[in-house]
């Protein structure tokens, strides 16, 4: 059968499946905070009422904010750079993998420090991806969709020299307890790096999987430039896929070592992630099955709305899923997996809901951000205000006019300027008048926790020395361009010291997030129907 359409008319058939998944819906979320449930006369009311849609156009803001955030991939690139718009990185980590005889020389550095990790890594890639499938032609518009593909390609080329095999992936470069006790210059290192890598006998599937859903995403970036690089980019994917869902098991418990830096709190969640991924990329129904009538009651807490971070993709398995729901022309689905289908879209309903409806659903500083941690704290609201702006492009292209919440009926314009709201806190409409995207404006933290930001080009600093450098009291003097810090705290307070990693350290997927954020706001056009 094939995938309804949730449009404002109903016919009799059509309203008997939708009261058996609202049925469904309530049975499945019990206790939720949450209820989502159409009322069909409310709905029959509005549907004459044309759809509130942005402005045509670009946006200079966005744009503005779109060239800068991108050029920080090319501040945390490692390995022998080409075409270096930044002047004061060189070449660096060029000796990666030579241990296990792989050139691991590319990726990029996770945050502040020198370290290559896997995990924050590939996701960084698979947001960046999908920012690009999703609002390549808001890229384009503006000059920056090349630089986004090649920011992408430096990652992937990485990852596919870290699957040198199977059932074998490496997932980190570096000791972190010897490079947190160092502060240098990337391109004066002399520590040793060693690598780590998970198996068959220490496994890791929720890296695995993160890997693989990074390659297949971008196997569909990269699908008409390059077929062949497309072609190998799939094939790691499903071998990683294979991998990690036959040899289950926890990264950072299979290496305890791990466990301060990027712990994962489970693995199932990458799984129904990457089986995403690979539906889209192949058509494969498979995978379908497999995040539905296969393991989705296991896996996918359905009912129950988390929010999308490097650590839990359910949410952002549950908006992409819904793009089958809302798009889908694979007729050949069946009712019960189209019926599960349906769950992953309700719960991502429930989510946009959370976000729309005021304080206690959500938490919110006075200042308006979406608040949920006080480690990095904007990487929860730009990451959460991009999966809004997605599902609200997918409202639109869908012509889907409202979203019911708790009695109270929003438009998919509602959750634009939502997304808005928290582009603008991070580029500066905030209580400190503060950009958090170093570079946007004239207001921005001077003493970013970076390294090779905060060391002088010419200093001969070591790993010891260079700690005068962390605790100077002069800002850095290099610009890291496009960095999204941490973020500041509930009372929307932010101290601009390097010591304060908090809140000063900025991270790829942040960049990732906020990427994707802006290029859904540079410009009003509707998101693509198909990836393909």
């Amino acid at each position: 059968m094939e995938p309804k359409s949730t449009k404002s008319t109903f016919d009799s058939e059509e309203w008997q499946w939708w009261l058996l998944v609202a049925v469904m819906v309530v049975l499945v979320t019990g206790a939720a905070s949450i209820t989502i449930w159409n009322n069909f006369h409310e709905l029959d009311r509005h549907k004459a009422h044309p759809i509130r849609r942005p402005p045509g156009g670009v946006t200079q803001k966005y744009s503005d904010a779109l060239r800068i955030s991108t050029q920080f991939f090319d501040v945390q690139k490692s390995g022998k750079l080409e075409n270096n718009q930044i002047k004061w990185r060189g070449d660096s980590g060029l000796k990666d993998g030579q241990d296990e005889n792989l050139d691991l020389s590319k990726g990029m550095y996770d945050a502040g420090d020198l370290m290559k990790f896997g995990f924050p890594m590939a996701f960084t890639a698979t947001v960046l991806a999908w920012s690009i499938l999703e609002y390549g032609q808001h890229m384009r518009a503006v000059n920056e969709l090349k630089h986004a593909q090649e920011s992408l390609k430096w990652i992937t080329d990485y990852l596919i020299n870290a699957h040198p095999s199977d059932n074998v992936l490496y997932i980190q470069v570096g000791d972190p307890e010897i490079d947190h006790k160092c502060w240098e210059r990337p391109e004066t290192s002399t520590e040793k790096r060693p690598t780590i890598q998970v198996n068959a006998s220490y496994p890791g599937s929720d890296v695995a999987s993160e890997t693989a859903a990074a390659m297949a995403a971008a196997s569909l970036v990269f699908k008409n430039q390059d077929a062949d690089y497309s072609k190998l980019l799939l094939e790691h994917a499903q071998k990683l896929f294979e991998f990690a869902n036959s040899y289950p098991g926890v990264y950072s418990k299979s290496i305890p070592v791990i466990q301060d830096y990027y712990n994962s709190s489970g693995f199932v969640d990458e799984l129904l992630w990457a089986a995403s991924w690979l539906y889209h990329a192949t058509g494969d129904r498979y995978y379908i099955s497999y995040v539905t009538v296969m393991h989705g009651n296991a896996f996918a807490n359905w009912g129950n709305p988390t929010w999308f971070s490097w650590d839990d993709k359910l949410a952002g398995t549950q908006v992409l899923l819904s793009r089958v729901n809302f798009f889908g022309s694979d007729t050949n689905i069946p009712i019960e997996e189209n019926m599960n289908l349906q769950m992953y879209r309700r719960t991502a309903e429930a989510l946009m809901c959370t976000i729309l409806l005021p304080p206690p659903t959500n938490k919110k500083t006075n200042g308006g951000l979406i608040w949920v941690n006080e480690w990095d704290s904007l990487q929860y609201a730009i990451g959460n205000a991009f999966l809004a702006l997605v599902f609200s492009d997918y409202m639109f292209t869908s012509e889907t006019p409202y979203l019911y919440c708790n009695g109270k009926l929003y438009e998919p314009m509602d959750l634009r300027e939502f997304a808005a709201t928290q582009a603008d806190y991070v580029m500066g409409n905030n209580p400190m008048n503060m950009s958090y995207l170093v570079g946007y404006g004239f207001n921005y933290p001077r003493y970013v926790h970076h390294r090779g930001a905060s060391i002088p080009i010419g200093s001969n600093t070591t790993c010891q020395d260079g700690f005068k450098w962390l605790n100077s009291t002069e800002p850095n003097p290099n610009l890291a361009i496009g960095a999204v810090v941490g973020g500041p705290f509930l009372n929307d307070t932010y101290i601009d010291s390097r010591n304060n990693s908090m809140q000063a350290e900025p991270t790829t997927y942040n960049s990732a997030f906020f990427v994707g954020l802006v290029s859904g706001l540079v410009t009003s056009s509707s998101v693509a129907r198909s990836f393909t």
